[in-house]
């Protein structure tokens, strides 16, 4: 069995180093005397702008290598970004390869697309780590809590600004001190917009509402509430403080009659709330369900190697060629939204009933 990497930046080159450091456990874990290899890395850079790689044997710079390679079954895409990922992975499935990615933007925008021609082809298409790191939480979604009827979801899926608020809350920062810091750290991108506006968070609430309520969640509906951390002042700080609570940039989707909220927006949180402890980079995702009440998903939500641990899961079990992933599905119908009932608002900081 060979696979392929398509993006070899940070997630990429931390995925080959986990595949090929856990080849046998992989091995063993698919069936007796299987064998697996990874025989391509796609990057347009090619070897040479990794001196000293271990698998610069490895590198290619044509994607109709890996395409049209009949020993290539499970390729991950890195690439990121919708283009030309997008191509890549539509091409891949229709030719019956199964896809891997933790591309959050790909997934949210094409993963019903792409699920749909992934099925038409008995391959897969599985996202793990495109939501939380490496917390595991889309497979849970969809086979663990299958039998629940989950009519909430919340919590906090974005590590940097997770970072900057506690920087914020607990050593008074401002909000220009706390990014640099985060920057300084890794945690923050050069251009962290999509970070610190709420796109990320944006992207993998509408993921994960689309596996729980079968519908697509658009990112780009206008009824979607989207408000970052950029606002936030010491004013804010103080009123949670004040109210015996914190704020947290909280992503949530919830059931509403046959429509859905979704927004991410800074919520206060009550020290009583699961959520609140919550502090660093750390990740946690609230799942609300009529049968086992709250569940709570804690961990590092991203990073290169909880990220490429969650991508190598994936193509292990791609690999073994089980049914679960014929359940993980949405509709291509887009969800009917409506607009997130705000129980009050102080400031910058929102507050939703029952967070």
């Amino acid at each position: 069995m060979k696979i392929a990497i398509m993006g070899h930046g940070v997630v990429g080159s931390g995925t080959a180093e986990v595949f090929l450091k856990n080849k046998k456990n992989i091995e063993a874990g698919i069936n007796a005397g299987a064998e697996v290899d990874l025989k391509y890395v796609l990057d347009v850079r090619g070897a040479e702008s990794f001196p000293g790689c271990e698998y610069a044997d490895k590198f290619v710079k044509d994607f109709d290598l890996v395409l049209n390679d009949p020993e290539i079954t499970v390729v991950a895409e890195l690439i990121g970004g919708i283009e030309p990922a997008y191509t890549f992975v539509k091409a891949l499935l229709a030719a019956g390869k199964s896809v891997v990615t933790s591309n959050k933007e790909l997934v949210a925008k094409k993963g019903a697309e792409l699920l749909k021609i992934a099925r038409e082809n008995n391959a897969a298409f599985l996202f793990e780590a495109s939501v939380g790191g490496g917390i595991p939480i889309i497979r849970p979604l969809y086979q663990c809590l299958s039998a629940d009827s989950i009519n909430e979801i919340a919590g906090i899926l974005n590590g940097t600004t997770n970072f900057i608020l506690t920087k914020m809350f607990r050593d008074n920062m401002g909000f220009d001190e706390a990014l640099k810091l985060a920057q300084e750290n890794g945690y923050a991108e050069r251009d962290p917009s999509d970070d610190v506006n709420g796109i990320d968070a944006l992207r993998k609430i509408c993921i994960l509402a689309s596996i729980i309520f079968g519908k697509r969640v658009n990112p780009d509906n206008s009824m979607v509430l989207t408000e970052g951390i950029t606002k936030l002042t010491r004013e804010d700080i103080a009123f949670c403080e004040k109210r015996g609570g914190t704020a947290k940039l909280i992503a949530r989707a919830v059931k509403n009659g046959d429509r859905v909220e979704v927004s991410v927006c800074p919520t206060f949180v009550s020290r009583d709330s699961q959520l609140a402890g919550v502090n660093d980079v750390y990740n946690a995702i609230l799942v609300r369900g009529d049968a086992t009440g709250d569940v709570v998903f804690y961990g590092k939500g991203a990073g290169k190697y909880p990220t490429a641990s969650a991508v190598v899961n994936d193509i292990a079990n791609a690999l073994k060629k089980s049914n679960e992933a014929s359940t993980l599905y949405w509709s291509e119908e887009e969800q009917e939204l409506c607009q997130p009932a705000v129980a009050e608002i102080c400031g910058n900081i929102r507050v939703f009933e029952g967070l």
